[in-house]
């Protein structure tokens, strides 16, 4: 599928709604305008159709016509149990009102405007709320956000340990934490992670979804039980790969790498082996159901995510995106909270196109990427060849960057590579 067979379908897509600008914003500066009007939003504009991210390149997929609010849930089901619910409803939350104090650049009433829209989210999982978690945003509108992966594996690293890097991480400037724990006593280490951060903690459900059993042995129920295990937790935000369907694999056979998301390759494992469809995909309905309950916010992973140059922007990542879209859409219309995950290893010449394309088919939900690694050379010095593209991408509109540290494809990270992925992705971040 070419650059512009997609964007073809992308305009086809949404075609049949009238047309109206939605507003986008940049990493905004807290002076009347930024040094580069093309990269910051102008603060008295947010939630108007003014605010923008970078200048399109021509030729770069322009702005969707469609916001959260055209996928409105069902007259039947109008209960305000999320923030997105809640914004929909013309509610100020309280969670709204510290973001507005922690981005002195947005008013209360522009918080809940950019939630109702899709376009911010506020990851505070209801229980976690409860603990010492102090909400914060995501969101083109609000200042560009990082994040750091921790978590222990079944060779090293303990819960206190786990607490430490956390801490650690947070000092570096961290502003939200995914536990990516593989070994150890996983609800133990999950538990004492989130009653003890300040905040928003991120998991992958499926990693202790396969602890004692192969992942073919999944089933619906084991999925599900799994998810409300965690949300009752207080988990703020769950990576969920859904958008791997059994139609995609065949266009993996042409990569040079395949798929490298851990979350990914266990779920096209079973996909492969039942001849099925991805049970998450299958399940997605009461995967909503489980986290509006608790407001605990969907990243959708991009199993499909390219990991080296020669894959990006292939036929199976562009699929997968659009499926991703689908699953935004259907997620709002449950008042879930979504933001999407982005790809790893991409060239710096198509970092745009990457980042335009998914706010156009996700009508603006806030882009979460790893990176991107500009360059697969220089293993040992991934933070600094990823943090060159994650600058270009918070520039063309991300809304938050996963860190990677010196020790992406060498090891598991320690205390002084959790500081070098923050700083560096600090200063991504503040560019």
């Amino acid at each position: 599928m070419s650059f512009t067979d997609l964007s073809n379908r992308v305009v086809h897509r949404n075609s049949d709604r009238s047309y109206t600008l939605p507003p986008v914003g940049g990493n905004p500066s807290t002076h009347r305008q930024g040094t580069s009007p093309g990269s910051f939003a102008l603060p008295g504009r947010v939630g108007t159709p003014y605010t923008y991210s970078s200048p399109d390149t021509p030729g770069m997929p322009g702005v969707s016509n469609l916001t959260a609010m055209d996928f409105a849930w069902p007259e039947h089901d109008r209960q305000c149990k999320t923030q997105l619910q809640a914004a929909r409803c013309g509610i100020i939350t309280e969670e709204m009102k510290r973001v507005a104090l922690r981005e002195p650049h947005l008013t209360p009433e522009q918080i809940r405007a950019e939630v109702a829209a899709g376009r911010m989210i506020i990851p505070a999982n209801k229980v976690h709320l409860q603990y010492r978690l102090d909400p914060m945003c995501i969101g083109r509108a609000s200042t560009t956000k990082i994040n750091a992966n921790l978590g222990a594996s079944p060779v090293s690293s303990s819960i206190e340990q786990e607490i430490e890097k956390l801490d650690w991480a947070i000092r570096w400037g961290a502003d939200t934490a995914m536990d990516l724990s593989t070994g150890g006593d996983l609800n133990a280490t999950r538990t004492a992670i989130i009653q003890h951060s300040t905040i928003p903690i991120g998991t992958v459900p499926i990693y202790s979804m396969i602890i004692g059993r192969n992942v073919e042995d999944l089933t619906y129920d084991i999925i599900l039980k799994e998810i409300e295990n965690q949300a009752r937790q207080g988990v703020d935000y769950f990576t969920i790969h859904a958008g791997v369907l059994r139609e995609h694999l065949p266009f993996v056979r042409n990569r040079l790498i395949g798929i490298v998301s851990r979350g990914g390759s266990l779920l096209a494992k079973w996909m492969l082996y039942h001849n099925r469809q991805n049970p998450m995909y299958e399940v997605f309905d009461e995967i909503c159901d489980i986290m509006r309950e608790y407001d605990v916010c969907f990243s959708l992973g991009d199993g499909l995510r390219p990991g080296g140059l020669a894959d990006a922007t292939d036929e199976a990542q562009l699929r997968e995106l659009l499926t991703i879209a689908e699953l935004t859409e259907r997620a709002w219309e449950k008042g879930c909270q979504v933001m999407v995950e982005g790809p790893g290893h991409i060239p710096f010449d198509q970092i745009e196109f990457n980042m335009k394309l998914q706010r156009r088919l996700c009508h603006g939900a806030p882009f979460y990427v790893l990176g991107p690694l500009v360059t697969d050379m220089f293993p040992g010095y991934d933070h600094i060849t990823s943090c060159i593209g994650a600058t270009a991408a918070a520039y063309h509109g991300a809304a938050m960057l996963c860190y990677v540290t010196p020790k992406e494809h060498l090891g598991l990270p320690r205390k002084e590579d959790v500081k070098q992925g923050c700083v560096a992705y600090k200063i991504a971040a503040h560019a």
